[in-house]
């Protein structure tokens, strides 16, 4: 005879079998209900940290990606761009700019002319974030902070110098007694630790003393050094800096320079990278373009890509000088390295998630559903390109990226041909304007 209690709770079960099927249905209508403010359709999605790299439609919601799949129903989308045959890729990060703009004519960087306004050079390159590569110190930062981290669209992070008054002129940046690793890890890790992501030394013509200072600011606060080395006469070693001085994790900038006077190089005069390039990289080093405007050569950067040598991160070193001359935007930069055979997958990864790795930024970087809707929107031109360094030499190329759309925190930002605008007679026909 059956057990009427074990039939009765088998029965029990077995009628409750469309709970499970009901809740995915309620989960697949609310996908589909979903509000969407912008919907990109039909772009191809480059996205290193999440491994896309296929056509994929991207929603966003609130200033926050909501979903990247493919076929996203345009049914309850405010606003569909179209952006098929082009790149969809992170909103860029330019990890070496100088944007504490102001106006004390006989400052260099630090509140001087020389520096610029974040916003009028950023989006136009697909840039949302920038960190600003020591400008200031500990003693002006808070200047900065107000006159244009406060006041810009752009996500501005910063590096702090170790010359406790930043980059004022050649002459204070070597001034000792103003580099305080103390101070300067204090104004990191107790007052701006979400804005303040490292620490940078830059144009000492001395020995390795600036290099210590920064590297101990660093231990103390936790955060990596970049390293600007090449003032030095006769100039100091490199492999020393990079196997005696600096830590893993570390970062070298201006990479591909070329000024063998006063800065040792990566690529012999021979056109061979040095060996102890490899061993560097091994120990964790980080290798930063940092264009410039005196400090990326093709006699460098050419010979050193074919050998395999690739940056880990691109940036630019935005100021006045670099982007009137050879530089020009970080969508150029990148340019120049796809026409020397990098991917525009690996390019556009050296201007979103590993630097958002190497600054410790990890939510930034990514389309990752959930995050701040950070994004750009490439187009690929084919023709014929000049491309030159800092020192006027031209190298030929064939693809040149242009970025046609901005959006920062899910709002449109920058849109080069109107991608998310209305027709104007639609509009007018339509009696709304």
């Amino acid at each position: 005879m059956v057990n009427q209690k074990y039939l009765r709770r088998g029965f029990a079960v077995h009628a409750f079998w469309w709970i499970p099927l009901l809740f995915c249905l309620i989960q697949i209508g609310t996908l589909e209900a979903q509000q969407i403010d912008i919907l990109l359709k039909g772009g191809h999605v480059i996205d290193p940290k999440n491994k896309i790299d296929t056509n994929m439609d991207v929603a966003i919601y609130e200033g926050k990606i909501v979903q990247v799949a493919t076929n996203i129903p345009v049914t309850n989308a405010k606003k569909v761009i179209d952006v098929k045959g082009l790149f969809v890729t992170p909103g860029l990060i330019d990890m070496h700019v100088h944007v504490f703009m102001g106006n004390d004519l006989d400052a260099y960087i630090a509140n001087g002319p020389t520096s610029v306004a974040p916003d009028g050079f950023t989006f136009r390159a697909g840039v949302t974030t920038v960190v600003d590569a020591g400008s200031s110190g500990w003693r002006n930062f808070r200047q900065m902070k107000e006159q244009t981290i406060d006041k810009s669209q752009t996500r501005v992070l910063a590096l702090l110098n170790i010359v406790g008054t930043g980059m004022v002129g050649r002459y204070e940046e070597q001034d000792v007694s103003d580099m305080n690793p103390v101070m300067t890890a204090h104004m990191i890790k107790q007052l701006f630790p979400d804005i303040i992501v490292g620490i940078k030394a830059a144009h000492y013509w001395g020995d390795f003393t600036q290099v210590d200072r920064a590297v101990e600011a660093g231990t103390l606060a936790n955060v990596p050094v970049m390293v600007d080395f090449g003032e030095h006469d006769p100039p100091n070693s490199l492999e020393a800096l990079f196997m005696k001085h600096l830590r893993p994790g570390d970062i070298f900038t201006h990479t591909y320079s070329y000024g063998p006077t006063k800065r040792e190089t990566v690529v012999d005069e021979n056109g061979k990278v040095k060996p102890f390039i490899a061993d560097a990289r091994k120990r964790g080093i980080i290798f930063d373009v940092g264009h410039g405007g005196g400090a990326f050569s093709w006699r460098q950067a050419v010979p050193a890509m074919k050998q395999g040598f690739k940056p880990d991160v691109i940036s630019t070193d935005l100021h006045i000088q670099s982007m009137n001359g050879g530089m020009k935007d970080l969508a150029n930069v990148l340019s120049k390295f796809i026409n020397m055979g990098m991917s525009v997958q690996d390019a556009i990864a050296g201007a979103t998630w590993a630097p958002a790795n190497v600054i410790n930024r990890k939510e930034l970087g990514h389309l990752s559903v959930g995050t701040e809707a950070d994004v750009a929107v490439f187009n690929v031109r084919k023709g014929d390109f000049g491309f030159v360094d800092v020192r006027g030499t031209k190298l030929k190329g064939t693809q040149k990226l242009e970025a046609e759309l901005t959006i920062r925190a899910g709002k449109v930002v920058w849109d080069l041909n109107g991608l998310s605008a209305p027709a104007w007679d639609e509009v007018a026909a339509a009696g709304n304007r």
